[in-house]
């Protein structure tokens, strides 16, 4: 029997289920591959205060020990960041990932849990653009983050975000994704690709009242995934954006606070396997 490809988050865990590992590993599973996940933090959400979150870290030395767990088996074909705690999370993740320099990282530089307006902590920004930024195969920050990352502050034009890109892929990653969403102005939801030398603009219809939690996390597993199939990094950006559209398209309520995305949407809607 052959062995599948193996994909690794290395993420926080959303107890209702809808972004962080829980989202990562069921995107995997739609894609055909075996998921391994790393737990870095454990979100939860008060829903006696409007829904406000609390994270508690996963210490360091624990981290360390599940990726070296994960990495036991046999070749990781490609690994995702998600929530990240703190910078001793960030510099062990970085240490571990080096050692398997082969491998492709999607890095999702998770600064704000949804809902959220200030940054889980600031130390992050700069570990994670001193550390994980030039590991990345591909880094999919949206307008908040991206302009973190860049240090240009929040952006509202296709000018804007081709500046970010451009800065962040100076930093060191490979591919620059950074997703617009529902944040431009306009009817489509826009998120700009940049490899170095192209700009590739991925539009699709925006989808009014989305049910959009966990959109970004699983549109990284996607990626991720679709990288470790042997896909080119703008191919696989480009099928996980479809993939997400139609997860948010089939997301659902599941309470007054929030909506997931549901990861089996792609494949429902056509009765097949990806």
């Amino acid at each position: 029997m052959t062995t599948p490809k193996l994909t690794l988050t290395i993420a926080g865990n959303d107890a209702s289920g809808g972004a962080g590992i829980a989202a990562d590993l069921k995107t995997f599973a739609e894609y055909g591959t075996f998921g391994i996940a790393a737990l870095t933090v454990i979100a939860t959400m008060d829903p006696n205060n409007n829904w406000s979150h609390g994270v508690t870290p996963i210490d360091a030395s624990v981290v360390r020990d599940q990726l070296v767990t994960a990495f036991a088996g046999p070749s990781i074909a490609a690994a995702k960041t998600g929530m990240l705690p703190n910078a001793e999370v960030v510099k062990v993740i970085a240490e571990e990932v080096r050692k398997h320099p082969t491998m492709p990282l999607i890095v999702d530089p998770v600064m704000v849990c949804k809902g959220e307006t200030e940054v889980l902590n600031p130390e992050n920004v700069e570990a994670i653009k001193e550390l994980l930024v030039p590991l990345a195969t591909v880094i999919t920050p949206n307008l908040f983050e991206a302009g973190q990352l860049a240090e240009t502050g929040l952006l509202f034009t296709l000018e804007d975000m081709q500046k970010a890109a451009r800065i962040i892929y100076e930093k060191g990653a490979d591919v620059v994704v950074i997703k617009g969403g529902k944040a431009l102005k306009g009817d489509e939801a826009i998120d700009l690709v940049y490899d170095g030398e192209n700009f590739t603009t991925l539009k699709t219809r925006k989808i009014e009242q989305a049910t959009n939690h966990g959109a970004g996390c699983t549109f990284a597993a996607a990626i991720t995934a679709g990288i470790a199939k042997g896909l080119p990094p703008l191919e696989a950006v480009e099928k996980a954006k479809n993939f997400v559209t139609e997860a948010i398209e089939a997301g659902f309520k599941y309470n007054q606070f929030v909506g997931p995305v549901f990861h089996s949407g792609y494949r429902l809607n056509r009765q097949s396997d990806i």
